[in-house]
């Protein structure tokens, strides 16, 4: 018996539909879509930013030392060694600035708040909706769990094609959540009217109807769709830190539990922060970043483990697939107060002729952290129309500031720096680590040109380089 086929798009009618998304289920799939026909996967790009950066030494291990928690994903990401970002070196400026200004732009900064070029995402962006995007996406999502706030160019990681910021950060889960779930468009407007409710009160009626006994689902569809509204609902009771047991929905929520704002960096001393505090903030920000991507609100943008030069005195046991690997303490650990107390020390301590633990334990968790991320965009949740992942079918561009850490030699700690790239729905060479031995400027439009950009990065009079090794 045929299936009954239903619009993604328009199989909830209410209000508040475009702003919670549907699974894909197989009433959605049209004969085509399961044969000869391509379907329809909408390009995505996203930027993913973890500060302090990969010494390229430790590199060199792949997945037997700090790039352990990729190895899983192994099979659909392409990490890229030896990517040069020396050209992003600007005298004056504190590396640590300049190299994450340089990450997804390949240009020096200009100026505390403004990039010297556009972002990857932001350019194809434009060159694949130069009219806009469709109606109910958010146009650019920036999120991040971060501290070190002295320049906008240490934490934010999506530039317009002016250099501006792309959208403003959100740094809270709540602020994320409301950003992307918050507010709807009334039809035929712009203009949008805040949710005093549960998200999920909007889509109620549809709800009931899609799961009940009349609904044209089967089974296995009504299943999936009341498994994806029961998501959102775990994601806003987390973000609001409380169950909604009322009509009148939810309240304000209490502040997050870790410092924001002037408190976080209070005189760039650092902060006192545990493992399991970091890492807790740190993945409800992942998941509700995620849940966006899932539901197609979110198409673009950027997300942050730690800012660029990133200072907290970290604290708590470090395990990994249930082994005790480390017991972070990092104060203790150097000796010191403030500053030099903190994790963001190891780095300028590195040295390749030691064991360097407290940095790798550091590193290794911050790809643990990223890789969490990337495994919600690899699950069944995420499986789309060509039998592939969000995952597999997104361009994500992993990368960071410095390929060494150490203050003492620009060439060094610019070159070197770790960059890892999703498959781009069939575009780029995964399962394998490649020394690609290019400028990142270079990679940056070998990218582009995947995407048919006429838009490229840097001087237009500059020679450029396609790295063809990392093109399918």
């Amino acid at each position: 018996m045929p299936l009954k086929r239903i619009d993604r798009r328009t199989m909830l009618q209410s209000m508040g539909a475009a702003t919670i998304g549907l699974p894909l289920i197989e009433e959605m799939l049209s004969s085509n879509a399961l044969g000869a026909s391509k379907p329809d996967i909408p390009t995505r790009a996203f930027n993913v930013f973890f500060g302090l950066g990969i010494p390229a030494p430790l590199q060199q291990e792949g997945f037997d030392g700090v790039l352990e928690p990729l190895q899983s994903l192994s099979s659909k990401l392409l990490i890229m060694r030896n990517v040069d970002q020396i050209r992003c070196d600007e005298k004056g400026i504190n590396a640590h600035y300049d190299g994450s200004s340089g990450a997804f732009t390949a240009e020096p900064p200009d100026g505390e708040a403004k990039s010297g070029g556009p972002s990857i995402d932001q350019v194809i962006r434009k060159s694949q909706y130069p009219d806009g995007l469709p109606e109910g996406l958010v146009p650019t999502l920036v999120g991040g769990t971060f501290f070190r706030r002295s320049r906008v160019g240490r934490y934010v990681h999506s530039y317009n094609m002016d250099g501006t910021v792309a959208a403003t950060i959100q740094e809270k889960p709540r602020d994320l959540f409301d950003r992307v779930f918050g507010g709807v468009a009334f039809s035929g407007s712009d203009a949008k009217r805040r949710l005093r409710r549960s998200v999920l009160d909007t889509v109620v009626e549809d709800y009931r109807y899609y799961t009940g006994p009349n609904s044209p689902l089967g089974s296995s569809s009504k299943a999936r769709v009341s498994d994806h509204l029961d998501r959102i609902r775990e994601f806003e009771q987390r973000a609001f830190a409380m169950k909604h047991t009322n009509k009148s929905g939810p309240q304000l929520p209490p502040r997050s539990i870790i410092p924001h704002g002037g408190p976080a960096d209070p005189g760039g001393q650092g902060i006192d922060i545990t493992l399991e505090e970091l890492s807790t903030e740190w993945r409800l920000m992942a998941d509700i970043y995620a849940l966006a991507i899932q539901m197609d609100r979110a198409r673009f943008g950027s997300l942050t483990f730690l800012a660029a030069g990133e200072r907290i005195r970290l604290t708590g046991d470090y395990t990994y697939n249930g082994e005790k690997r480390f017991e972070f303490d990092d104060s203790k650990q150097h000796n010191a107060s403030g500053d030099q107390g903190c994790s963001h020390e190891w780095w300028h301590k590195f040295n390749e002729k030691k064991k360097n633990e407290a940095l790798r334990a550091h590193a290794h968790m911050k790809m643990r952290e990223v890789a969490y991320l990337l495994q919600a965009l690899d699950n069944e949740d995420s499986r789309e129309a060509n039998g592939q992942t969000i995952l597999e079918n997104s361009l994500i561009t992993i990368s960071t500031e410095s390929g060494d850490g150490r203050h003492n030699d620009v060439k060094r700690e610019l070159s070197g720096v770790f960059h890892c790239i999703t498959g781009a729905n069939g575009r780029f060479k995964t399962g394998q680590i490649m020394d690609v031995g290019a400028e990142g400027i270079d990679v940056y439009n070998t990218m582009l040109k995947a995407f048919d950009s006429k838009d490229q990065m840097g001087p237009a009079q500059r020679e450029s380089r396609e790295i063809d090794a990392i093109r399918v």
